[in-house]
């Protein structure tokens, strides 16, 4: 009766919080079961300015701590 998936992040501007502290800020186009791919990067790190990354970005979902939707 309620057999329904959670809805998808993709094409979505997301920011990926890090286990490490750091976060990456972009439109996730890719979202498997090992690893998030997104484009538009802006990689965060604290101390220190934002700043944008070139191409696309993979992460490994073991080191994804959360993911918030902007």
């Amino acid at each position: 009766m309620f057999n329904r998936r959670p809805p998808t992040l993709l094409n979505r501007t997301v920011l990926v919080n890090l286990i490490s502290g750091n976060a990456v800020g972009g439109v996730l186009t890719y979202e498997g079961r090992d690893s998030l791919i997104l484009r538009g990067v802006t990689v965060h790190e604290p101390g220190s300015d934002p700043a944008p990354a070139d191409g696309e970005v993979r992460i490994d979902r073991i080191n994804v701590d959360f993911i918030q939707v902007l």
